[in-house]
């Protein structure tokens, strides 16, 4: 029976000394206004230009990064292979601004691609949307600004930016994920996504598209996109997540005065996502799902239902997937049972992975449990080995 309690087959890639670092890390990120004061204090030392690269790099950058290149991965990648697990390098860029900065991230996901097609260790490719363009292009194509003339011709570039990456994705058969953003243009990127999925995905899952369950309309959205793709002929690929910007989101709503798009609570959220697991597997094959999630209840109901349906384990258009760095419980045991894994591994320049290495980092203050069950499972490993001694 699939169980994530296993911690010899969780921790099995990492030494004693690694063991011991990650639960200091945990320890820390346990602690939220050391968390959120001491991110306060590495943006600023980072904008002053003070000596922090080498600590960043060696504590949280090292736990959830891959490293500063695609090559500078290689080892990630095959360590984790050792292992069964696959590696989805994402470039760890956001926040553009300039044509040049777009350029270079088309290209650098352009590489990925081509490092994907030779490596069967790294089966999907990934961007984020504002990489290749502006909040500002992204939030009036959604219709909550102006477009007027200048703005439609920036937009214009912005579909050739992403048709040039998901046909350099195509012509290597290698998927490529589009991760999902804030809500307020999150409806430019679905447009978008959406004609991607219609032009490259005719005969398979090429393009992703990443649906956040913590927004309470995203179910509806994505029962609409299947009666879409069926009724145009093509395949759905689809990135199940929770989300990770409720905390902004919240805040933006009650600023400004409008309803939140995050669901009412945690098991509400659950529920949705749940139940987008099991329309996804109800029509399999027209659906191919990556589920991204640290949740081990979803994970084991995904596992139950392909059971249930006759679906392979290692049948390709079903993968589980977690953070790099964290739910390692999950991830090895279910490589370890047979299962296609993934984890989801961000690189790039230490400054420009610090807005991501945040976000984790809070992302284990505030989840619910996030970090005591992280912390518990390496205590039990480490009391296991001690043992063994």
């Amino acid at each position: 029976m699939l169980s994530f309690s296993n911690t010899e087959i969780a921790f099995t890639a990492k030494s004693d000394k690694d063991l011991k670092k990650t639960y200091f890390l945990f320890r820390m990120m346990g602690k939220p206004l050391l968390v959120k004061v001491g991110s306060f204090l590495l943006i600023w030392a980072f904008k002053l230009k003070l000596p922090v690269r080498g600590l960043v790099k060696n504590t949280v950058f090292s736990q959830f990064a891959g490293g500063v290149s695609i090559r500078d991965c290689d080892s990630v990648i095959e360590d984790l292979a050792k292992y069964n697990v696959k590696t989805v390098l994402s470039l760890s860029v956001e926040a553009q601004e300039e044509e040049e900065e777009f350029e270079k991230a088309i290209l650098e996901t352009i590489a990925t691609i081509k490092r994907a097609k030779d490596d069967e260790n790294i089966p999907f490719a990934v961007f984020k949307p504002t990489s290749l363009v502006s909040f500002d292009i992204l939030e009036r194509a959604g219709g909550t600004k102006s477009m007027k003339d200048k703005y439609q011709s920036e937009f214009d570039k912005v579909r050739e930016r992403f048709d040039r990456i998901c046909k350099a994705a195509c012509d290597a058969d290698v998927p490529v994920q589009v991760d999902a953003e804030e809500s307020w243009i999150q409806d430019a990127i679905d447009n978008l996504t959406t004609d991607m999925m219609a032009k490259f995905n005719k005969e398979k899952a090429i393009v992703y598209h990443t649906i956040q369950l913590y927004r309470h309309d995203r179910l509806a959205y994505l029962k609409k996109a299947y009666e879409i793709a069926e009724k145009e002929g093509y395949y759905l690929g689809l990135k199940l997540v929770r989300g990770a910007y409720m905390e902004k989101e919240r805040d933006r709503a009650e600023e400004r005065g409008y309803p939140s798009p995050i669901q009412a609570s945690k098991a509400d959220t659950d529920r949705a996502y749940n139940e987008a697991i099991e329309f996804c597997v109800e029509h399999h094959p027209r659906i191919a799902i990556y589920l991204g999630t640290h949740n081990e209840k979803s994970c084991l109901y995904l596992a139950e239902l392909m059971k249930k349906k006759g679906i392979a384990a290692d049948d390709f258009t079903m993968y589980f997937a977690q953070l790099y760095g964290m739910s390692d419980n999950i991830s090895f045991n279910l490589a370890e049972a047979g299962y296609n894994v993934a984890k989801y591994v961000p690189y790039g320049p230490v400054k420009e992975v610090m807005p991501y290495l945040v976000r984790r980092a809070e992302e284990n203050t505030s989840v619910q449990g996030q970090t005591g069950r992280e912390l518990n499972l390496i205590s039990k490993e480490v009391e296991r080995r001690k043992s063994l001694s």
